[in-house]
């Protein structure tokens, strides 16, 4: 699941130290130190890495990361935080999802094409970016031909002169009409090209190759040129020629190519649910597929090169983070060759109550921040108080005891539950002033909590 994460940092990532990114880190999850040093150490040896020798950086691979804790502890959180902190390509993938029916082998690689294809759009968003204001001036003249056609010089000799002056003046005013969006109503014509052809999958032997085919390529004669006419208002066609203009303007081959090298050299892989596919030799039945797919996974992570229509992607320098809760296998259940490419092991510390009140209201995007101000725009004030929040956190820490502990995942649970009525009733409240007190939070959890089976069900 290829996760796209534009945000830029007002720090450059080389000017961050290990302190600095862990400290960055602590904003949005609670805890975890130790696995948050292992994260900032292992991408400040990347920009070490980058300031050495080309012959000797070539011979320094990534320290891959193995995190072990129960779920809902903050290991994916911390990976995708750590790539949005770096501005580097990442892609979370479930390792077990290739032990499904129908696995193939070479699916495993298509992880790396995800991920070049992600580079290729956060690439390809930075020149959109540089380009944007001039494909926005080329769009306007675009337009403004299409609004006003040139016109031919008048025969008279004595009119030449003045010709093109008043043709400048008279362009120049539906340039100010245009920007002040006083001809956002008129309709014009465009010549819009239509949709390029969709690719294929060709079937090779037994494995599926993601070769993309562009029938315009291969039928030039038929395809190219191919543009309909479309009439839409002048907003429209602006936005319309922009688009174009920016197209023209990106030059592909480049963004193909420095997606590839950010992919190589900056890449961050996330394997998920690792321990599912932990077996060993002489298992029977799924034991012997989980094998299959730690053997296929293995070269990825070793280092070797895939094929992408961008080019042969390397990965011998992509970090590689996985992450497992390891209740019933443990990492040495791993086959040893997979086992010593993730050299540097932190186990997650399981979250509990002093903890859950600190999720609740520490981070940027704390739980309870995100509902004041989903209510917020119905016009209504929310305000939890101290004591409601520690007794959110007791019932979650109940719950999480007495049924399956699912981490931090528990408190969407419960504050789902405590909001129900304000949510459903929010846009119908005369008192847009509501206050969560610890009464609340019992009345509301009280009953649900006491009650194992309904608990087990709801919460």
């Amino acid at each position: 699941m290829p996760i796209y994460l534009p945000e830029a940092t007002k720090t450059s990532t080389e000017a961050l130290t290990p302190r600095q990114i862990v400290a960055a880190l602590d904003k949005y999850v609670i805890g975890q130190g130790a696995a948050k040093r292992a994260v900032a150490i292992a991408l400040r040896n990347r920009t070490r890495r980058q300031k050495l020798a080309p012959e000797l950086a070539e011979e320094i691979a990534p320290k891959n990361i193995l995190m072990i804790g129960p779920t809902g502890v903050g290991k994916t959180e911390i990976a995708r935080r750590l790539a949005r902190l770096a501005q580097s390509p990442f892609v979370k993938v479930e390792a077990s999802k290739f032990t499904e029916v129908g696995y193939v082998g070479r699916d495993v690689e298509s992880m790396v094409r995800d991920l070049v294809e992600l580079g290729v759009e956060m690439v390809r968003g930075e020149r959109l970016e540089e380009v944007r204001s001039k494909a926005a001036q080329n769009a306007e003249e675009r337009l403004l031909d299409i609004l006003l056609p040139p016109t031919r010089p008048a025969a008279s000799d004595q009119d030449l002169p003045s010709a093109p002056d008043q043709q400048n003046h008279t362009r120049e005013r539906f340039r100010e009409q245009l920007r002040a969006g006083r001809l956002d109503s008129r309709i014009v014509e465009l010549e819009v090209r239509e949709k390029g052809f969709p690719s294929f999958e060709i079937i090779a032997g037994s494995s599926v190759e993601e070769v993309d085919i562009n029938l315009k390529d291969m039928l030039p004669g038929l395809f190219q040129g191919k543009t309909k006419k479309r009439r839409m208002k002048v907003p429209e066609a602006l936005q319309y020629l922009g688009q174009e203009e920016e197209q023209k303007l990106i030059d592909m081959d480049s963004v193909a190519r420095t997606a590839v090298e950010r992919v190589e050299q900056a890449g961050i892989i996330f394997i998920d649910e690792i321990d599912k596919i932990a077996g060993r030799e002489g298992g029977h039945g799924p034991d012997v597929s989980r094998e299959g797919v730690q053997r296929d996974i293995l070269p990825i992570v070793e280092g070797t090169t895939v094929n992408s229509k961008y080019g042969m992607v390397r990965t011998d320098h992509i970090l590689f983070i996985a992450a497992g809760a390891f209740h019933v296998s443990k990492p040495s259940d791993l086959i040893p060759e997979l086992q010593g490419r993730f050299p540097i092991r932190v186990e997650l510390d399981a979250l509990g109550r002093d903890e859950f009140v600190r999720i609740l209201t520490e981070p940027r995007s704390a739980l309870v921040k995100q509902y004041m101000a989903l209510m917020e725009t119905e016009g209504i004030e929310l305000s939890f108080t101290d004591d409601a929040i520690h007794r959110i956190a007791d019932f979650a820490t109940i719950v999480n005891e007495r049924t399956e502990n699912i981490g931090a995942r528990r408190l969407h649970t419960v504050m789902e539950k405590l909001l129900d009525e304000i949510s459903f009733e929010g846009p119908d409240l005369r008192d847009k002033r509501v206050v969560i007190d610890e009464a609340y939070v019992t009345r509301m959890l009280a009953d649900i909590v006491k009650n194992d089976d309904l608990s087990r069900y709801i919460l």
